[in-house]
């Protein structure tokens, strides 16, 4: 399967070369070039972007800002000529950080990398179907995704509330949220991710879950409502 393509770069040379590296990669497609964030949100609006090549420095809003405000995006590979970020974009999840000039062996094996994340992450849904599991002292748990309501994070651990039971695993946060199939969850504070389908109302504060009330991150705010809310509200 390939890899839908979406460049952010305020270069012109930069996206040149970047095009160029894409067409010579087999399991990658370019679906999109943007010059900033803001102008790459009708692309990233169609939900069909698998992998984001990220510039940093950008005018309105730069790459690391992008990433701070955003939530379920795609893999992100950043490409700038600015190494000193490289360690808040990997804080950032980013897939790799790739510094201009790029030469296309390193630019290849980052987008390697990227593939083998996403087959990765695709095999662990598709291989557990509807449900999963987690190790919870000394049982293994098994969890439908669609009893999940939500997840929240506790330091080393993480709670996951299903309609019936409240159950704590050793895991990382980052690790269940890249496992949760992101068509159905999504992260709405960096210490929660909620079930879609179980959001019973929401405000730009909070979401109600049953008899939960989930905080809404103020970054996040914007992009929760457009996806839960906007694409299914009926107007007058």
């Amino acid at each position: 399967m390939k890899l839908n393509c979406l460049i952010i770069d305020d270069e012109p040379i930069a996206r040149k070369l970047i095009i160029e590296y894409i067409s010579e990669v087999d399991f990658l497609t370019l679906c999109g070039v943007a010059s900033n964030p803001v102008k790459a949100s009708d692309s990233l609006s169609k939900g069909n972007i698998d992998l984001i090549l990220l510039d940093v420095q950008m005018p309105k809003l730069n790459g690391i800002q992008f990433l701070r405000n955003s939530t379920s995006l795609p893999l992100v590979i950043m490409t700038t000529a600015f190494p000193q970020y490289a360690l808040e974009g990997y804080e950032l999840d980013v897939i790799d950080y790739l510094v201009k000039p790029i030469p296309f062996e390193r630019f290849y094996k980052a987008c390697n990398k990227a593939k083998a994340f996403y087959d990765r992450r695709g095999n662990q849904h598709t291989g557990h179907g509807d449900f999963f599991f987690v190790r919870c002292e000394n049982m293994y748990e098994k969890i439908f995704y669609s009893d999940l309501l939500f997840v929240e994070a506790a330091n080393n651990y993480v709670y996951l509330q299903t309609k019936e039971r409240r159950l704590i695993a050793y895991l990382t946060f980052k690790s269940i949220e890249e496992s949760l199939p992101k068509e159905h969850f999504i992260k709405v504070h960096k210490s929660f991710i909620v079930s879609l389908p179980e959001v019973s109302s929401l405000n730009s504060e909070e979401i109600k879950i049953g008899n939960f009330s989930i905080p809404i991150s103020r970054n996040m705010k914007e992009e929760i409502m457009a996806t839960i809310v906007n694409k299914n509200l009926i107007r007058r």
